[in-house]
C-alpha cells in the first residue's frame, strides 16, 4: 500500500482531522540514514508530524521546517515538508540508541531528551518566515507538538505518532493523526473526544493491523460523522541538486574554494537529508570561481 494522508472534518464543524500512513517513507529514511531502532522511531515520528503539518499550507512553493533540539544522545532532528506531501529529514546521530523502557517500548523520549525546544519555521513566500517555538515536555514528540500548538499557535490539538520497528530493524508500520479543535466545539463533544482518545490503540498498532487512514478515521471518530476533504500521496523526497550545491560552495567565497583546491584538489559535499554525494574536481572548482 502506498503512503498517503487524508484530511477530514466533522460534519458539525467541531474539529478537523489529519490521518497519515507513513510506513514506506519512514522505512526509506531508515535505509538512507541507517538509523538505530530508537532513532528510526524518533525520526519517523518527526517525519509523520512534518508531512501532516506541511499539507496545511496552500502555496505550491511553501515549506515547513520542523526541528526538535533536545539534550538526548540523538542530537537535533530536522525535517522539512511542503504542501505537495513531500518530506525529508535527518538526525545528528543516527546510530545513537538506548535501552527500551520497562514496558518494552522504544524509549524515544530518552533518546531525544526533555530539555530543549521544538521549532517550527513556515516559509510562505513572505518577506520573513513565521517562526514558532516551545519547550519540550517529554521528548516523545507527539506530546511536545500538542504543547507547541497550544503555546505558540493557540490551537488546542491532539496528536498521535507511532513507528513500529520489526525484529530485523526495518519499519513494520508507521503513521499518525492530528486532531485540531474548531472554535464552536461544545463541552459534550470535548468529553466525547477525550473518551475516544483515552481508549484508542496506538496508531502504529492500527496501521499494523491493516487499517487504512480512512478506516482509522471511522474506527476512532466515526460517531462524529466525518467528511473526507482531501487525499494526498506522500513520500520521502529530497530536492537537492548540483546547482544548489554549487551555490553553497560559492557562498563560502573565493578564498575558501581556493583553499580547498590547495589542500585537497577537490571537494566532496554530502546532502544531510538524502546522503547524496556531489564531487567537484579541481577543474570544476576553478570553473566555479571563473564563471562567477
Amino acid at each position: 500500500m502506498k503512503d498517503y494522508i487524508i484530511r477530514g472534518i466533522s460534519k458539525d464543524k467541531t474539529f478537523r482531522l489529519f490521518v497519515a500512513r507513513t510506513t514506506n517513507l519512514v522505512e526509506k529514511a531508515r535505509r538512507i540514514h541507517n538509523t538505530s531502532p530508537t532513532a528510526t522511531a524518533a525520526l519517523g515520528r518527526a517525519l509523520t508530524a512534518a508531512v501532516m503539518m506541511g499539507i496545511t499550507m496552500k502555496g505550491e512553493k511553501d515549506s515547513l521546517t520542523f526541528k526538535i533540539e533536545g539534550n538526548g544522545p540523538i542530537g537535533s532532528i530536522v525535517t522539512v515538508a511542503n504542501s505537495r506531501g513531500e518530506v525529508k529529514g535527518y538526525v545528528d546521530n543516527p546510530y545513537a540508541d538506548i535501552p527500551s523502557r520497562p514496558d518494552g517500548k522504544l524509549d524515544v523520549g530518552g533518546l531525544v531528551g526533555k530539555d530543549g525546544q521544538l521549532v517550527v519555521i513556515k516559509d510562505l513566500g513572505l518577506k520573513e518566515p513565521y517562526i514558532g517555538m516551545a519547550n519540550l515536555v517529554s521528548g516523545e514528540i507527539a506530546e511536545d507538538l500538542v504543547h507547541y500548538f497550544y503555546i505558540s499557535e493557540q490551537q488546542p490539538s491532539a496528536v498521535s505518532l507511532g513507528v513500529l520497528v520489526d525484529k530485523d530493524i526495518s519499519v513494520k508500520a508507521a503513521g499518525g493523526y492530528m486532531l485540531q479543535l474548531l472554535p464552536d466545539i461544545a463541552d459534550k463533544d470535548l468529553d466525547r473526544i477525550e473518551k475516544i482518545l483515552s481508549k484508542a490503540k496506538p496508531v502504529s498498532t492500527l496501521i499494523n493491523e491493516g487499517l487504512t487512514p480512512e478506516e482509522i478515521m471511522v474506527e476512532l471518530f466515526g460517531e462524529f460523522d466525518m467528511e473526507i476533504l482531501d487525499k494526498r500521496f506522500i513520500d520521502f523526497k529530497c530536492n537537492c541538486q548540483r546547482e544548489k550545491i554549487e551555490n553553497i560552495l560559492l557562498s563560502l567565497g573565493k578564498e575558501e574554494i581556493e583553499d580547498m583546491i590547495k589542500k585537497d584538489g577537490k571537494a566532496e559535499i554530502v546532502c544531510n537529508f538524502c546522503n547524496s554525494k556531489y564531487l567537484f574536481s579541481k577543474e570544476d572548482l576553478y570553473k566555479l570561481i571563473n564563471d562567477n
